[in-house]
């Protein structure tokens, strides 16, 4: 199924999931000794930003596979 002009595209994005993943990545990185509210609360934030983007590239991709929609996992 062609992509509509001006919606949602996969290769942007995956860009932006991946971009997430690293961002997410990185704020575990700066882990303290002792985790702060606040270090708490990006990594929720950037945890939630992942999701959503993983949510919508699957999302796109499951329009090209009957029954249009990605499947459930088997795991």
């Amino acid at each position: 199924m062609p992509e509509e002009a001006g919606g949602p595209a996969l290769g942007p994005t995956l860009d932006e999931w991946l971009k997430a993943r690293e961002e997410t990545r990185a704020h575990l990185g700066t882990r303290p000794a002792a985790a702060s509210q606040e270090w708490a609360q990006r990594l929720a934030d950037l945890l939630a930003t992942e999701t959503s983007w993983q949510a919508q590239y699957t999302e796109l991709i499951g329009r090209d596979i009957p029954p249009r929609r990605f499947p459930t996992s088997n795991r």
